[in-house]
């Protein structure tokens, strides 16, 4: 059946109406990618210029010219034209104050004869942590940066454990608030808890409160951090800092649900949701005997890995003039092209953490409005950079598949991570770069 004629503009308000039920932004779309009809949600919240009905989706959401999924993006109308089910992915679309991550629901809608006629697209913006000027914290467009972005969207709306992993300052904290701010919890307390600067002495103390006069010092009566995250999110930042004569504490916590304050034998009910994080390999240390295997099962309910700065190096430009416009924001600091370059080439084992730190020192060594290489001593230079990691020279005429090798294993170490750019910068699709890579990291180089 035509979708024109199914969805004529006559039955237009009718379906609004029906789009109207839904909180969230939705749009209902033709299979050749035309919006029919959107809800208010919709208008409230992205607020387009011109009415987008008649228009693509693709135009609306990412300015393409084309499908997404001809512009190396992944496409859910052309997984749900496939397999005739829902879909969902995260993408990054224009909104009037800016590129946001969405998340996009595409369910398929069916005529009497069981074709697919159209799509109801439900789109939900991550809610990210904003810092007090109100630009996002978490900020990122990378493939290993995205791919988080899903996950923490996806468990967000429920009440599971969430255990952020990752190395030291990938910010884990940012992701344990934007795993808050997404939450039925939302409007609750957020409430940290740094295990690693918990001592045995303290860790009850302030994890459950206590009573007056319960122990030295104590003048008074003090609730605990867990009484201050009722009704809200518990963080327990680098829990895996905690000692393994205080986890069977805090296991019976979470088991039961339940908790005395020192010095007191009444029980108390605890009402929070648990978001953990940590560098460490918790489950190494459950081999080891360092780390409880019955708390590990409980907190690690929904693992979501943090990827470290040097997995998302194409986010390097968007997260250097961000930092730059919180750290500076009367200056207008560029960062010139072989300063960037610089920064590129660094392996970064302080993450972002340590790129702000860097940042703030150049700012400080900068008088004008450009950073430039100078500004970044310690790092090795751009020309030392591309030495390391250049294609092998060659002093004789080499086989055209041996000179492929070498270069795909330069490319490679470039972009670790994101096999969509790596691929877009060699004019080739991802399957036959992926083809090309297991054939390279097989063969030897004769």
């Amino acid at each position: 059946m035509d979708v024109t004629t199914r969805f004529s503009p006559a039955c237009h308000g009718e379906v609004s109406s029906l789009l109207d039920c839904f909180t969230a932004p939705v749009v209902l779309l033709s299979v050749d990618y035309r919006v029919l009809a959107t809800n208010s949600s919709y208008a409230r919240r992205f607020n387009p210029r011109q009415a987008p009905a008649g228009r693509y989706c693709y135009e609306l959401s990412h300015h393409y010219a084309r499908p997404c999924h001809e512009m190396g993006e992944e496409c859910p109308m052309q997984a749900c034209l496939a397999s005739g089910k829902p879909q969902r992915v995260l993408h990054l679309h224009h909104t009037p104050e800016g590129e946001e991550h969405v998340d996009v629901e595409l369910c398929p809608i069916r005529n009497q004869q069981g074709e697919l006629t159209a799509f109801i697209e439900i789109l939900n913006p991550i809610q990210s942590e904003k810092d007090a000027t109100g630009r996002l914290k978490l900020i990122g467009r990378s493939p290993a940066f995205t791919h988080m972005l899903e996950l923490i969207g996806r468990v967000a709306p429920s009440e599971s454990a969430v255990l952020l992993l990752g190395e030291s300052g990938t910010g884990k904290e940012l992701a344990a608030h934007a795993v808050h701010r997404a939450s039925p919890r939302a409007h609750g307390p957020f409430v940290p808890v740094d295990c690693s600067g918990l001592t045995e002495s303290l860790f009850e103390s302030e994890l459950f409160g206590h009573e007056k006069g319960s122990f030295t010092g104590a003048q008074s009566q003090k609730p605990g951090l867990v009484e201050a995250a009722r009704g809200g999110t518990l963080f327990l930042d680098e829990i895996g800092d905690v000692p393994l004569n205080l986890q069977v504490k805090l296991l019976r916590l979470l088991e039961t649900g339940t908790y005395r304050r020192v010095g007191s034998v009444e029980p108390r009910q605890a009402e929070f949701r648990l978001v953990c994080a940590t560098h460490r390999d918790l489950a190494k240390m459950v081999e080891t005997g360092e780390f409880r295997r019955d708390l590990y099962y409980r907190i690690s309910a929904f693992p979501i890995e943090l990827p470290a700065l040097r997995e998302r190096l194409v986010d390097m430009p968007q997260l250097v003039a961000s930092l730059l416009e919180r750290l500076a924001p009367e200056r207008a600091v560029e960062v010139d092209e072989e300063a960037m370059a610089c920064l590129t080439g660094y392996d970064f084992p302080g993450n972002i953490r340590e790129l702000r730190n860097l940042l703030e020192r150049a700012l400080l060594l900068s008088d004008g409005r450009h950073i430039s290489r100078a500004h970044f001593p310690g790092i090795a230079a751009p020309a030392e950079t591309k030495q390391q990691s250049s294609p092998a020279t060659f002093s004789r005429l080499v086989p055209l598949a041996e000179m492929e090798r070498h270069y795909l294993h330069w490319a490679l170490r470039q972009f670790p991570a994101d096999k969509h750019t790596l691929a877009k910068g060699l004019g080739i699709s991802e399957r036959t770069l992926y083809r090309k890579l297991e054939k390279v990291l097989h063969d030897k180089v004769e």
